[in-house]
């Protein structure tokens, strides 16, 4: 990886320039043409992305993990940036071998031929931050090394705010200062907790007991011998990519989709903690609807009031009690207080489209073919529909995590192409 000072050069100079792109972008909005004004943002913005996206994809690290984190937030950022960062989520290439293995024997405090009886030089998964090997105990367990890449923690805080600044120049980030911060503190913390392994060694733990009851979720064990703050050896446990399982037949898959869902909703309203990187390479699938989870670096706590919240927000929806559900909105921070009208018509053509894979009348009755799904469309035609509403809309902190991670399960279940009546599986958290 590149060192401190150059990596601030290079995002240093990444700024410059996108300040200059917003600079000339403002002489343009003296058009009177309100058509030529938004084809100028958007043509500007489009560029902003693809540079930002270059930028940190040339760089390991925390910057790209940033990067990764703000293309899902497609609520905070303008689409044609969150577009652009999309990329920068396939597989990074891989660090080689003797960086990774002397980061090994540094942690360790072992040759790695001690520690491990093999360790494949080559991994089999590559991101951001680290990369994975597998590998054989002394003992001949066979086991899994998530290896953080050097010094990748260093750079975290600089990273970040190198991209805020960024953001900033091009006037994306259209919340106010009390909100940002907020936002990027979010982003902050998620990143330090995935740079932490011991932390995720511990979530391992943790989520492993809470899923104990269903021998058909599978959450890897740490070796804790083999594992310190930038070490994480697991257990070994493999399945299938969600493509091969969505060659097999549907009783299968619904016991797959059952289980992604209540991964999730059980977490979220029992565990009041949750998995939030429901990204498809994070599971792995087994021909008896078996589910192996990855990845528990990426965890968020909620407090009891935030689940009650939460709660009370998806009755309302589920009763459509628009005006009930336009004061939870409001105390989620997602509705502005204004005086400005938003009509119940508005929230009603959300609920129709959000409560579709319901067996719920009059939105739709009996199972729902995710294979089939248009809702992804019909989101953003209807988005294109209420954008005179937008500005009494704004991100919130609070349920970026819970967005990312419902979206991220619905593409699951659309590319696992399930066919499922979900409504058996939300009673058992939300009464209506």
């Amino acid at each position: 990886m590149a060192s401190s000072s150059k990596r601030f050069m290079k995002l240093a100079g990444m700024t410059a320039s996108i300040a200059g792109k917003a600079a000339k972008n403002s002489i343009k909005t003296f058009s009177s043409d309100e058509n030529k004004r938004a084809e100028a943002r958007s043509q500007m913005l489009q560029e902003v992305g693809i540079q930002i996206a270059e930028t940190l994809g040339e760089m390991k690290g925390a910057v790209m993990k940033v990067g990764q984190i703000a293309s899902q937030y497609k609520e905070v950022f303008p689409p044609e940036v969150a577009t652009a960062l999309e990329k920068l989520q396939n597989n990074a290439p891989p660090m080689p071998y003797s960086q990774i293995k002397s980061q090994v024997e540094s942690e360790l405090g072992l040759p790695i031929d001690e520690a491990y009886l093999e360790f494949e030089e080559q991994p089999f998964a590559a991101a951001s931050i680290g990369q994975v090997h597998k590998a054989v105990l002394p003992s001949g367990q066979a086991v899994v090394v998530k290896v953080q890449y050097p010094d990748v923690d260093k750079n975290c805080d600089s990273d970040l705010k190198q991209v805020r600044m960024a953001l900033k120049m091009t006037g994306v980030l259209n919340m106010s200062r009390e909100l940002q911060d907020q936002i990027f503190a979010e982003i902050r913390d998620s990143l330090r907790d995935e740079l932490d392994y011991l932390k995720e060694a511990q979530n391992l733990a943790i989520f492993g007991a809470f899923h104990a009851d269903d021998p058909g979720l599978i959450i890897p064990k740490v070796i804790k011998s083999h594992s310190t703050k930038r070490i994480l050896t697991l257990t070994e446990e493999l399945g299938e990519p969600l493509s091969v399982a969505a060659t097999w037949d549907n009783e299968i898959k619904q016991k797959i989709a059952t289980r992604l869902f209540h991964f999730s909703a059980g977490q979220l309203f029992e565990l009041y903690r949750m998995h939030c990187d429901p990204h498809p390479g994070n599971f792995a699938f087994r021909p008896d609807g078996s589910v192996i989870a990855y990845d528990f670096g990426g965890i968020r706590t909620y407090s009891d009031a935030e689940i009650q919240l939460f709660r009370r927000f998806a009755k309302h929806a589920l009763k459509g009690d628009v005006t009930a559900l336009e004061q939870d909105l409001v105390a989620l921070g997602i509705r502005r207080e204004d005086e400005v009208l938003v009509p119940g018509s508005f929230y009603e053509q959300w609920l129709q489209i959000g409560l579709t894979p319901l067996s719920i009348a009059p939105y739709h009755t009996g199972p729902f073919d995710f294979g089939n799904s248009s809702i992804h469309f019909d989101v953003m035609s209807q988005a294109k529909q209420g954008l005179k509403y937008f500005k009494q809309f704004q991100p919130s902190a609070s349920t970026m995590m819970v967005d990312r991670t419902v979206s991220g399960q619905y593409w699951n279940l659309v590319n696992l192409g399930v066919e499922i009546d979900l409504s058996p599986l939300v009673e058992q958290y939300i009464e209506f």
